[in-house]
């Protein structure tokens, strides 16, 4: 090739390259290039185009793709949120791999940039909900910052209490329910006057209302089959019905005279237990008066109520250590059972046997119960060695788990109905009084009196799919 005309070409390559930089200039400058360097030959260099991304942050371009569709306030609020979630999980994330990968000893995440600006208290009476943070308003002499050889936790101790869910004012009383988990993934728990929601899906946490105005506290709540309506019981007495989506109380209920411990609803009527000893059945799309039952069968307070899986038999249990079935037609109990020794809170429905019913006693008592109710008979009876406060039974394999107070602390899953522990999961230092499902299934939330809430997976899906079911059991296919 004549020199000249290589000379010309590549000049006027360098022209286009210019005019298509991304600062475009008015006027183009000439190569000062020299013919004879090495930039000056494509034999040397070749003719790929390599562009630079060393100033590109692809880790908040990449999810901007599709940002175009929305307003400019819709992505303004769209990127706060996300923003502030990926760095909150990104302070988490940080301090636990530094605590197992070199042994930091983080207990506390702290933010210092948006430290003033998070949902931190102005006073140190009042805590924000839902912190990950070390809880040090009790202490145990069971604490201590050694991993324990019997614990089931993959991570230390000090990791450990980074992932604990601070619930501050989680009452320490046996006689309460509150804590629930609605079928619209949303976590419901009352924290001395106020109760608070927070979403499993996007981890916001809103405040549904507060009682400090009316004089009152929340001692229990109770999600509505649909998710749409959450009841909140008062100390009062009062039973409050909100609409959880729209942040409004629809209505007050009367009836009681003393506070309101527990909450079932059945489809669209709401079971109310008290320490007036009565429990009250009212349907919420009628006027209260009009539908309202008043079921009059225990000599102490109502401690725990649960509609069965079909809808057709209430069970209650109470202070009295009696354990009541009613119907829709009776104001009496149909089947008594007086077996326990202590307070009956525990209660839970077999979703695969039918008629099958299983209660657990307080601290003079320990022992998880079984019950026929078609046949009124007793079936099987176990001492757990300590207080039964809850029992949950899982929804795809015959499984329960038990949470006890004194003097285990501890959550239990059991297989039935052979009854062997299938596991023993340790962590809370306060009595385990609550305890609530996911909508799949898969998860329990429990709560406890050292004011934190923890989340375990207990029942997996893929696991009771591999179990076989014998056509020769006739029981569990009696619907």
């Amino acid at each position: 090739m004549d020199p000249d005309y290589e000379h010309r070409l590549l000049r006027q390559i360098n022209i286009q390259n210019d005019n298509l930089s991304p600062v475009k200039l008015t006027q183009s400058l000439p190569s000062r290039t020299p013919s004879g360097s090495p930039l000056s030959s494509p034999s040397k260099l070749g003719d790929r185009f390599i562009p630079t991304r060393a100033g590109a942050n692809w880790n908040i371009n990449f999810h901007r793709i599709n940002e175009n569709e929305k307003s400019p306030t819709q992505n303004r609020k769209t990127k706060d949120a996300s923003s502030d979630n990926i760095k909150a999980d990104g302070l988490a994330y940080s301090a636990l791999l530094k605590n197992e990968l070199l042994g930091a000893g983080i207990e506390k995440i702290q933010d210092p940039q948006t430290e003033d600006r998070r949902l931190q208290p102005s006073t140190p009476e009042k805590r924000s909900l839902f912190n990950y943070s070390l809880n040090t308003k009790r202490s145990s002499p069971d604490d201590s910052t050694n991993i324990s050889p019997y614990s089931l936790s993959p991570v230390s101790n000090k990791s450990q209490k980074l992932l604990l869910l601070d619930a501050p004012e989680l009452q320490d009383d046996f006689y309460l329910n509150l804590v629930d988990w609605s079928s619209l993934n949303v976590l419901s728990v009352g924290l001395g006057t106020c109760v608070y929601l927070w979403s499993a899906c996007t981890s916001q946490v809103t405040r549904l209302c507060d009682l400090s105005v009316e004089g009152d506290s929340v001692t229990s709540v109770g999600w509505s089959e649909r998710g749409n309506l959450v009841a909140v019981g008062t100390h009062k007495g009062f039973v409050q019905i909100w609409d959880a989506g729209a942040g409004k109380k629809l209505f007050a209920l009367e009836g009681h005279t003393a506070r309101v411990g527990a909450l079932a609803w059945n489809a669209d009527q709401l079971s109310s237990g008290s320490r007036d000893r009565m429990i009250l059945q009212r349907d919420m799309r009628t006027p209260p008066l009009q539908s309202e039952r008043r079921l009059q069968g225990h000599r102490q307070e109502v401690c725990g109520l649960k509609w069965s899986t079909d809808h057709q038999l209430l069970a209650s249990g109470g202070n009295d250590n009696k354990l009541l079935v009613w119907n829709h037609s009776s104001l009496s109990p149909v089947q008594t059972y007086t077996d326990h020794l202590a307070a009956v809170k525990a209660i839970a429905w077999s979703p695969h046997q039918h008629g099958l019913l299983a209660s657990g006693g307080g601290t003079a008592d320990r022992c998880i119960r079984f019950w026929n109710t078609l046949t009124s008979q007793p079936l099987q009876c176990m001492d757990t060695s300590s207080q039964v406060c809850n029992l949950a039974w899982s929804k795809h394999a015959n499984e329960l788990v038990s949470t006890h107070g004194y003097s285990q602390n501890q959550i239990l899953v059991w297989k039935y109905p052979a009854l062997t522990q299938v596991a023993k999961l340790t962590g809370h230092s306060y009595r385990v009084l609550y305890l609530a499902m996911s909508p799949d299934g898969e998860a329990i939330v429990t709560g406890a009196g050292d004011e934190t809430l923890r989340f375990w997976n207990v029942f997996s899906k893929t696991r009771s799919t591999k179990e076989s079911v014998s056509v020769l059991n006739l029981f569990t296919r009696i619907r």
